[in-house]
């Protein structure tokens, strides 16, 4: 698929030592790197964020609302999304996980191979690195949006007008247009409310 090939930084938390190890070694295989693997699903929260994970797969099994618990607070505390890694595919179990934060889920159930396994990481970490991808479109395009009214404001022109002026600096300097948008906004928010004013 194209524009999904990012090297996605996986955090591993699962109670199973055998699953863990066959789980770490599919992720490394499909490409992703693993920055941080732990039997204990309370490290999440603490390791996502020491490890600077972009995504945590996360082995829960149906054990009811107490696993549902533990999805609320690893969701709360991880600093990344989080995948949950399911033994057995439960609808409802499903939409109260969703419900309550859970990016996706796989489910690993029992006899699986390695390939069933291997695929299903892989169409869910493709599925999370096409989201990042798109996630990332909109706030650059929110950002030249950004920068485009603040140059309409300062400068008393249109939409069209601050976009070639945008486009103009970024061929004159060199910059990306991503860069230049950015470099405006940062400088707009240094301003004192007092010199906007004046403007």
């Amino acid at each position: 698929m194209p524009g999904t090939d990012h090297r996605l930084q996986v955090l591993i938390a699962n109670e199973q030592d055998d699953r863990l190890k066959s789980i770490t070694a599919v992720v490394e295989g499909l490409g992703h790197e693993v920055v941080g693997r732990d039997l204990g699903i309370g490290e999440v929260g603490p390791l996502s964020r020491s490890t600077g994970a972009e995504v945590a797969l996360v082995g829960l099994g149906l054990d009811g609302e107490h696993a549902l618990d533990q999805i609320s607070a690893i969701v709360r505390d991880a600093a990344c999304p989080v995948i949950a890694l399911l033994d057995a595919k439960d609808p409802s179990y499903v939409h109260e996980a969703a419900q309550r934060g859970v990016f996706a889920y796989v489910v690993l159930e029992p006899g699986d191979g390695s390939g069933d396994l291997e695929a299903a990481l892989d169409v869910t970490l493709r599925r999370f690195a096409e989201f990042r991808n798109l996630q990332g479109a909109f706030g650059r395009r929110a950002l030249i949006e950004q920068a485009k009214g603040i140059l309409m404001e300062r400068n008393g022109i249109d939409a069209e007008a601050a976009f070639a002026l945008l486009k103009s600096h970024s061929q004159q300097t060199g910059q990306k247009l991503i860069d230049v948008a950015q470099a405006i906004t940062q400088t707009h928010r240094l301003l004192s409310p007092a010199r906007r004013a004046d403007k």
